[in-house]
């Protein structure tokens, strides 16, 4: 005979909870700003490497949403909510260096590098202000920051010569 065992639900530390949204959320809002000016550079880039860098932003753009719902529902498990509206990224972030309209995919790269930089830096400072507060929270945003760079080389590969 099968014995079913009910492990009770346990709240998180709120001390924890607090810090990991305190550095998490910034990773969670620039990475959703990445997703949306990334998808608006994969529109508009044009020129000679249009068809590789088009395809590479959706991959950096799919990634991007990836990684922010990883952060943001580490923040979730830890019993606290995440506002990511649209709005509120758009007035905690700053502001992007990619076009409204069609640019030049050299031009695209270096727009869309920044803003992978300014994410780069907030993860950064996740990851030095976790190893104080949660070591689980700080492995999701080193295991994020290894893949933004990754996505960093590719774009900036195309820069280099």
């Amino acid at each position: 005979m099968t014995k079913n065992q009910t492990i009770p639900a346990t709240a998180a530390d709120p001390t924890v909870a607090a810090g990991t949204a305190q550095f998490l959320t910034p990773v969670v809002l620039g990475l959703q700003a990445l997703a949306v000016n990334g998808k608006q550079a994969h529109w508009n880039v044009r020129g000679a490497n249009f068809q590789s860098i088009h395809e590479l932003l959706d991959t950096v753009v799919g990634h991007a949403q990836g990684w922010a719902d990883d952060a943001a529902e580490r923040i979730v498990a830890l019993g606290l909510p995440i506002d990511a509206r649209v709005s509120t990224v758009a007035e905690k972030t700053k502001p992007t260096a990619v076009p409204a309209g069609f640019t030049q995919w050299d031009a695209i790269v270096r727009d869309v590098l920044a803003d992978i930089d300014a994410v780069l830096i907030d993860l950064q400072t996740a990851i030095d202000g976790l190893d104080e507060v949660d070591l689980t929270s700080q492995d999701i945003a080193i295991g994020i920051k290894a893949g933004l760079e990754k996505d960093r080389w590719f774009l900036f590969a195309h820069l280099a010569e």
